[in-house]
């Protein structure tokens, strides 16, 4: 596929969009590539990095390779990633801490959309497309109640948490962020990064890497051979994921992890909530996230 600049420019956007949705705990960066259509695409890149991509790199030398993996496409891409997460990192931050009804109403408002707009791409409602919805859905929610486990830093459990955080990033509804949480290991991994520690930023890159390679094949299989079903699973999944992002909480345990706090809370009616719900700013902004589904939309039909 041949592209302009001004193509990779939107590529890097798309990005940049995904990065942003990454950085808050709760979203995932793949339900945003989804809506703005490149979900499939990034799958399949993803998942030509393989060893034929190193016999061609040796036999027909590196142009060949780099189209092979569609490298132009991923590093456009991975750009606006970095760029994003680099960028509006310590600004989502700080509205986490200080705005965090009004920041969460948005994002509400944009899954809701999300789970509307990803429901569009399935073909069929048969009654496997409803079962693999209502199990997305279900397996989704029960991810969001559960207690995170103890902090653990053996190299194998960390290789793991690698693995199933990247894979939980690029699969739309699942945060990798929360997903950390879970398994103990944001403490962990977060103190690695903050002290330069190499050897466990190592393991976990590592853990990611064959997580991503790994699991991509698994979703081109999904897609090529069960797409229906394999959308309304996704459907599903953005749609449990909703109890994540509630606007309205109620703390239940505060944790600190250096610098960093986590805190673990449950979705309470916004009627009983301790303090001022906002109701009418939040609501305002839940549809503001809708309305901009209809954006990105607009931005997938450009040429990718």
């Amino acid at each position: 596929m041949q592209r302009s600049i001004i193509d990779y420019l939107i590529i890097t956007l798309k990005g940049i969009a995904m990065g942003a949705a990454d950085v808050v705990p709760g979203v995932s960066g793949g339900t945003i590539a989804f809506i703005s259509g490149i979900y499939e695409e990034l799958i399949t890149s993803i998942n030509n990095i393989s060893l034929e991509t190193f016999n061609i790199l040796r036999k027909e030398g590196f142009k060949k390779a780099w189209n092979h993996i569609n490298g132009n496409f991923l590093v456009a891409l991975f750009l606006g990633i970095a760029i994003s997460v680099l960028s509006l990192a310590k600004l989502i931050e700080w509205l986490l801490e200080t705005h965090p009804i009004l920041l969460w109403s948005f994002f509400f408002g944009l899954v809701v959309a999300s789970v509307i707009f990803v429901g569009k791409q399935i073909t069929k409602w048969n009654v496997s497309a409803i079962i693999a919805f209502i199990v997305g859905a279900v397996v989704a929610y029960y991810i969001t109640t559960l207690p995170p486990m103890h902090e653990s830093g053996g190299a194998i459990h960390l290789f793991f948490s690698g693995a199933l955080a990247i894979c939980a990033m690029i699969l739309p509804g699942i945060s990798g962020a929360f997903i950390l949480v879970l398994l103990g290991s944001y403490g962990t991994i977060l103190g690695a990064v903050n002290s330069r520690d190499i050897q466990t930023i190592a393991i976990v890159g590592l853990g990611a890497i064959f997580g991503l390679l790994s699991f991509s094949k698994l979703l081109k299989y999904l897609f090529v051979n069960f797409k229906n079903v394999t959308l309304a699973v996704l459907t599903g999944f953005i749609l449990g994921s909703l109890n994540k992002i509630w606007p309205w909480k109620e703390i239940t345990e505060i944790k600190k992890f250096g610098d960093k706090t986590i805190i673990l809370d449950h979705s309470t009616s916004p009627f009983n909530f301790d303090g001022d719900p906002k109701l009418l700013w939040a609501i305002l902004l839940a549809i503001i996230g809708f309305l901009t589904i209809f954006l990105l939309e607009k931005l997938a039909t450009l040429k990718k």
